[in-house]
């Protein structure tokens, strides 16, 4: 898979779903505790996220890091924004930040108790 191949398949999945979340493993089965820790804010938030596993794919594990010039998987898109990796979700949801970006942007979000 060439480069543009793959920065077109990332720019595709941004552009085509309210929330992305590049990362090792899926969902339902993460293979990596920064990973499954942004699958959980996620899941406290309630909203529906596509999760996109980057071991199945050597070039996609590598162009998403160059695609948002940030080093580490998992990385989180909402509406097309990079928001960041496992630390800086984590912060903002701790903080109401994540829930407020994603009520700015339009996402649905279950209110926290």
């Amino acid at each position: 898979m060439s480069d543009t191949t793959v920065t077109q398949r990332i720019q595709d999945e941004i552009d085509g779903n309210e929330i992305v979340l590049f990362m090792k493993g899926t969902p339902v089965f993460p293979q990596c505790g920064f990973s499954a820790a942004v699958v959980q804010v996620l899941s406290e938030l309630g909203t529906k996220f596509k999760g996109i596993d980057v071991l199945e794919d050597p070039s996609l594990r590598q162009g998403v890091k160059e695609f948002s010039n940030w080093p580490t998987v998992p990385q989180l898109y909402v509406k097309g924004e990079f928001v960041g990796g496992c630390d800086i979700v984590r912060e903002m949801h701790e903080t109401g930040e994540l829930q407020e970006l994603m009520t700015t942007k339009g996402v649905a979000v279950q209110q926290s108790a």
